[in-house]
């Protein structure tokens, strides 16, 4: 399921360090604005201690993760509706995205210049809003004149989702032995959270994460500490832009391999099936369905069949998260 979730933000507020730390692919990054002018697309796997623990219980020769696409789009400026900084190149790449993770710079640091001067997160917020706002009017403006028999150019024609109906997941960036404007907790810090308090939201390191991205797993905990950043934020971004796009997983599992499927929430058992094969979803029978924490504590397929815990479920059935199904087609 290709469904993708752009990054965007003002100019230097760590989009593309971010990015390079989701992907562990290597894009510009400079300290000046629009370093990135092409959006870099990079398709990031879900981590999911479910699909480890089932690989585990099945001896599985391989696991493939879900997947979530981010893309990296170059940073908006004001006036960028009006062309400003390349701005209507750079909306025409966010029209393309499901949903939108929305970079905000939360400290201070003089060596790294700011586009507005100082960082004011409500501030940086409000002005990438207005201008998707301002974007949105202006494709309203032209769907009028379109109806008006005036001519309109390929990709301004009506049916456009309008930008600031995006979903939003908002990345608030700190830095490492920085000023924090989370730690300093000034008035910034105030209007900031009442904003966000309906919101999704994640913070994280964007520096640190990208530091670390080459670094073994078990090596990883022990640098963050060092760092003074604990949490590990770029899963917690890949996790929440992935419920952002209202995706859930379902496993297949065997000696083969274990295997994560990205479908959307709300799915019945033939359309999750269609993830794996149209024949699933065409010629669909009946799915045999477990929860993938009851069945790893069965400790095999046989007793948890032998203890009636794989349920036999028809086309009606709405998948859950975590489900292990086996599909049965004609």
């Amino acid at each position: 399921m290709a469904l993708s979730i752009g990054i965007i933000g003002l100019p230097n507020v760590g989009k593309s360090t971010l990015f390079n730390a989701l992907t562990k692919k290597s894009v510009l990054v400079a300290n000046y604005p629009f370093a990135t002018i092409d959006p870099s697309v990079g398709v990031v796997a879900v981590p999911d201690q479910r699909l480890e623990r089932l690989a585990e219980f099945s001896k599985s020769e391989k696991k493939i993760p879900a997947a979530v696409e981010f893309v990296d789009i170059a940073g908006l400026v004001r006036g960028a509706s009006e062309g400003e900084g390349l701005g209507n190149q750079f909306l025409s790449h966010i029209r393309e995205v499901d949903a939108i993770a929305h970079v905000v710079r939360i400290f201070d640091n003089a060596n790294i210049g700011h586009v507005e001067g100082t960082a004011d997160p409500l501030r940086d917020i409000g002005i990438i809003n207005t201008e998707l706002e301002l974007a949105d009017l202006q494709s309203e403006e032209k769907r009028e004149s379109s109806k008006k028999g005036k001519p309109v150019r390929p990709g301004e024609l009506p049916g456009l989702q309008k930008l600031s109906d995006k979903p939003v997941l908002y990345v608030l960036n700190k830095e490492a032995g920085g000023h924090n404007i989370d730690e300093v907790n000034d008035e910034r810090w105030e209007r900031l959270t009442e904003f966000l308090a309906d919101k999704k939201w994640v913070t994280v390191d964007a520096h640190v994460e990208s530091e670390l991205r080459e670094l073994a797993p078990e090596d990883k905990q022990q640098f963050r500490q060092e760092y003074g950043s604990v949490e590990d934020g770029i899963n917690n971004l890949i996790h929440a832009g992935y419920e952002l796009l209202g995706l859930i997983s379902f496993f297949t599992t065997g000696a083969d391999e274990t295997r994560a499927w990205t479908i959307k929430n709300g799915s019945t058992a033939p359309e999750a099936g269609a993830a794996i094969h149209s024949d699933f979803r065409d010629k669909f029978i009946r799915a045999e369905v477990i929860n993938w924490q009851t069945l790893v504590g069965a400790t095999s397929w046989g007793k948890a069949r032998e203890a009636g815990l794989i349920r036999t479920e028809g086309k009606e059935y709405i998948v859950k998260d975590g489900d292990v199904i086996v599909f049965l087609h004609s």
